[in-house]
């Protein structure tokens, strides 16, 4: 099928459907579609969470995404249930929006996927498009027709291009609708439910659909190693990367977006996605060296900031107290998973520095034994806010760009450390007004 855009000639009409799984994708999906219009029902499984959805509360950190949720289900477009098969009862249109976690070699796990498929395919209406919504690899929809295994029932692919933190504004004013089908009615007919929004529409075959979504990620992956890389040039030839960035973000074939240094990507989509395509095309016999670069150029990015603390400690962190900011894998959102913040805060744990961190979505000083810390945060020292994480401490590493941050009381700040000196390795501070109240400020291919 050979790929078109049309953003004019679909009609906007109202349809029932069904999201299963109100995650970081399946919650925004379900509460866009019912602000157009739509009569939605979202299926949880996860009963607190679900408990959470029903009183009102997010389960996630998404800003506006309580708004959104609120109006729809005031307006009655949006409902919850615990169940799958209710969930489809009556519905036209059922999104898949489960994880897929990555595997040990790189591959996506689709047995969520699967299982769902399973569970729904025979309480399906005649006649009804699944929609798979999760990052699934090449052929995942033939997978799930087969699991369905029901000739009347058609599976389209419609990737998701959220960013977590602005998914709420990415999914009411997407950049693009993209829909993979072998039936291109049925690729029409999920495009007509984002026909309010006026996006391009982008109808392919799901092989194509499901490359561009990998496609998508490793391009941004790819980008923000070279900036990442970009700026340790910087810092070794004496130019100021933002400076650099700024030139070169003003180049119409570049762009500003994605030009700014940190402590390396991470979160719930590009390590995935990269690795999952590099897998792919090591499964096609490709030699895909260049994604493999930005791989190993991201670990590097990594090393670089831990390497960075070291040098503010005398050359070793072990026994000396790190103050850290910041654990989310980016500001405006509670999403931990593959966080470079927490990479680089285990590195220094594993090097026996005393880290002593503070994020706002890590609200709660918990004991570093305590039955009811979560995995990713043993061997921390969690502290209810910046000051207490930076009391003591022989430095302070920015590793998250709560906005927050810019505007502490750094006298405070200066008072309570044991050295005044600061890891910025989001670019976040003014080096120059840090600098002249008594810190030793290092930043990202900043002088």
């Amino acid at each position: 099928m050979t790929a078109r855009t049309n953003a004019r000639d679909i009609r906007s009409t109202f349809h029932n459907v069904a999201v299963i799984g109100a995650g970081y994708v399946g919650l925004p999906t379900a509460a866009t579609l019912a602000h157009f219009g739509h009569q939605v029902t979202l299926a949880e499984r996860d009963e607190p969470r679900l408990s959470a959805l029903r009183s009102g509360r997010m389960p996630i950190v998404e800003v506006g995404l309580d708004e959104l949720v609120a109006g729809s289900v005031e307006s009655g477009h949006l409902r919850f249930t615990a169940s799958a098969v209710e969930a489809v009862i009556g519905a036209e249109f059922v999104f898949l929006c489960v994880p897929t976690p990555q595997g040990a070699d790189g591959s996506a796990d689709l047995s969520y996927v699967e299982a769902a498929a399973k569970e729904v395919g025979a309480h399906l209406e005649p006649g009804a498009i699944v929609v798979n919504k999760s990052t699934v690899p090449v052929g995942s929809a033939t997978m799930v027709e087969q699991v369905i295994g029901r000739p009347d029932i058609r599976v389209v692919s419609n990737p998701e291009f959220l960013r977590e933190g602005t998914a709420v504004q990415d999914s009411l004013h997407p950049d693009r609708i993209v829909v993979g089908a072998d039936d291109s009615q049925s690729a029409a007919k999920v495009g007509e439910l984002f026909a309010t929004t006026g996006a391009p529409l982008i109808v392919t075959d799901a092989t194509t659909s499901e490359t561009i979504k990998y496609a998508s990620n490793a391009f941004l992956a790819t980008k923000l190693s070279f900036v990442n890389a970009l700026a340790g040039l910087c810092e070794e030839v004496g130019a100021d990367v933002r400076d650099v960035l700024l030139g070169l973000g003003y180049d119409k074939r570049v762009g500003f977006e994605f030009l700014r240094p940190g402590p390396g990507w991470g979160g719930s989509c590009l390590p995935k996605d990269t690795r999952a395509l590099l897998h792919i095309a090591r499964e096609a016999g490709y030699d895909f060296s260049l994604l493999a670069g930005a791989i190993a150029s991201n670990d590097q990015q990594l090393a670089r900031v831990v390497t960075k603390v070291e040098t503010a400690c005398n050359g070793s962190v072990e026994g000396v107290n790190v103050g850290v900011w910041g654990l989310t894998f980016k500001a405006n959102t509670d999403d931990r998973r593959d966080s470079p913040a927490l990479q680089i805060v285990h590195r220094l744990v594993s090097l026996g520095a005393n880290v002593q961190a503070f994020d706002p979505t890590v609200s709660v000083a918990l004991d570093d034994n305590a039955d009811t810390t979560p995995d990713d945060l043993r061997g921390l020292l969690l502290r209810s806010d910046p000051y207490e994480a930076a009391a003591g401490a022989s430095v302070v590493v920015v590793l998250t760009e709560w906005d927050e941050f810019r505007w502490l009381d750094f006298h405070r700040l200066l008072e309570v450390m044991a050295v005044p000196s600061i890891i910025d390795a989001r670019n976040l501070l003014d080096p120059a007004a840090v600098r002249r109240m008594g810190f030793t400020y290092t930043g990202i291919g900043r002088q």
